[in-house]
């Protein structure tokens, strides 16, 4: 039986949090940057924990 491989997308986009939840990054934080407002663009850069109902999507991408 062969390995399961993970999704290379997935694995340079998400993280493990020490809970198990997992993170991403905001979008809308690339290009375009002058007609945002300071404040924007510095929630932007935090990171967000993914939503419950997308939960399953990204673990199974992951292989968790």
């Amino acid at each position: 039986m062969p390995k399961v491989k993970t999704n290379s997308g997935a694995k340079k986009r998400f993280r493990l949090t020490g809970t198990g939840k997992v993170k991403r990054k905001h979008a809308f934080k690339n290009h375009i940057l002058t007609k945002k407002e300071t404040k924007q663009k510095r929630n932007l850069s935090k990171f967000a924990i993914v939503s419950d109902a997308d939960m399953p999507r990204v673990k199974a991408l992951l292989n968790l």
